[in-house]
């Protein structure tokens, strides 16, 4: 048995049955999640209650053992691997969903409910939480908040900074602060919660929180269409949106490249997609009915067709053959089947200037290999591009960071983030100090260590501090 657990159950025994622990012998039979080195510690905690998880924090701190928070290891930065000698605070048995109501819209949750689980639970009042995205199976509310994660409704209703309302966290010296407000309305000093979102665990181990709910519309229409760039999809995108009888549900532009592969990985029929079209765009809308929804989909493509010079398209025909538009979008393991270990980047610049900068990126990657491409997809109205770039010898030490530097560049001049939605973790760390602004970076470091002067939580990580 770990050291840390014998010491962790002879301090804390009186804890009980809201105390589990799980040492290396269980964990090496369990998946790490998207990165082989998160259970790299041997050892997690599991607190059942937020009381709990401040008391292992506590005693982390008196015994100056490093915390790594860990939600659904659905990230894909490495922000949450561990090492021997850290302790892994999992929130996996935080998962109780303690209410929902629907007159103010709201949810509250612990961290570790998973998306899906808060989806379902609020589709029984007709409702959802403003945000989805396709890890929603495992992605975990804590850990989306840590995140600051977007998805694929960020351009309507934001991403998760927009969408909780109150959070309780235990914070680095092992305080439990509880700030569970259900308004959107709070002028009452500095934020809290603002810093607890997006932190990625160095500022504290979110355990519960108030998330805003949604109206759920299922009459829903789905749309796979042929586009000549960006440009042309966001004038598809902007006039669905004017629509006063419509809402837009999802607008994910795939290039060429990543779609026809996708493709051709599950079987799907290409009979309807037009020789050589440069992207394809997948839109879904919803309506007062599934005909309504149907019917304006299909008159306002007729409309656009010429004027944007639209090369082919095909509106599902039920629901069960939405779902396989979607999963030709959402499901991109193939990739790494395709291009093991392809270095994938998630990076957004304004929705005006997509068109300029894939065409810089795809020059880029020409210039350090001529063989060099990439799969580009992603959320095409808020300018959240998903990058993995394929080709013989791109997993070299060598074109490590050319390759970093050519997706990267351009991206802050544009008034974009080389980081949108994934975080930063490990995987990032040279961009955060080469692209990143230098004096945000210095705000965030002062931050860690005021909160958390012997660096334990989640250490080696954002900010980056001593």
């Amino acid at each position: 048995m770990s050291e840390i657990i014998r010491s962790l159950q002879h301090d804390l025994n009186e804890f009980g049955a809201n105390l589990h622990f799980i040492g290396s012998d269980t964990l090496r039979g369990r998946h790490p999640g998207e990165h082989p080195d998160n259970f790299g510690a041997g050892v997690m905690a599991q607190p059942a209650t937020p009381e709990a998880a401040a008391v292992i924090v506590r005693w982390c701190v008196d015994n100056n053992v490093p915390v790594v928070p860990q939600g659904g290891r659905t990230g894909l930065v490495g922000g949450g691997i561990s090492r021997p000698g850290d302790l892994i605070v999992s929130t996996a048995k935080l998962n109780r969903i303690e209410a929902i109501d629907p007159l103010a819209r709201t949810a509250t949750v612990g961290a570790g409910v998973t998306l899906q689980a808060l989806q379902e639970a609020a589709a029984e009042f007709g409702l959802t939480p403003g945000i989805d995205l396709a890890a929603r199976g495992t992605a975990t509310i804590g850990g989306m908040i840590a995140t600051n994660a977007g998805g694929i409704l960020a351009f309507r209703n934001g991403v998760m900074r927009h969408q909780v309302l109150g959070i309780e966290a235990v914070m680095p010296d092992g305080s439990l602060v509880s700030d569970l407000t259900r308004v959107l309305k709070v002028s009452a000093g500095p934020d809290i919660k603002q810093l607890l979102i997006g932190s990625e665990g160095a500022y504290g181990l979110v355990t519960r929180a108030v998330v805003k709910l949604e109206s759920f519309n299922p009459q829903r229409a789905t749309a796979l269409v042929g586009v000549q760039d960006a440009a042309s999809a966001l004038a598809l995108v902007g006039h669905f949106r004017a629509q006063p009888a419509l809402q837009l549900e999802g607008a994910e532009l795939m290039w060429r490249n990543f779609f026809l592969d996708s493709a051709r990985e599950r079987g799907f029929d290409l009979d309807w997609l037009e020789e050589e079209t440069p992207a394809v765009l997948l839109m879904e809308v919803s309506a007062a009915s599934e005909e309504d929804a149907r019917g304006a989909l299909e008159d306002g493509l007729a409309a656009l067709w010429e004027e944007h010079d639209l090369s082919s398209g095909i509106v599902a025909a039920s629901l069960d053959q939405a779902r396989r538009f979607w999963a030709l979008r959402e499901e991109s393991e193939f990739i790494y089947r395709v291009q093991p270990a392809a270095p994938s980047f998630d990076v957004s610049v304004p929705p005006g200037a997509l068109d300029a900068y894939v065409a810089g990126l795809k020059a880029r990657l020409k210039v350090v290999d001529a063989v060099f491409d990439a799969y580009v997809y992603g959320h095409i109205a808020d300018g959240n591009l998903h990058i993995s770039v394929i080709g013989d010898g791109v997993t070299a030490a060598s074109v490590k960071e050319p390759i970093e530097d050519a997706v990267y560049t351009g991206v802050a001049e544009a008034g974009g983030s080389f980081s949108a939605e994934h975080g930063v973790g490990t995987e990032k760390r040279r961009a955060y100090l080469t692209f990143g602004n230098p004096a945000r970076r210095a705000v965030a470091q002062a931050i860690k260590a005021a909160l958390d002067p012997k660096n334990l939580f989640n250490p080696g990580k954002v900010p980056y501090g001593a």
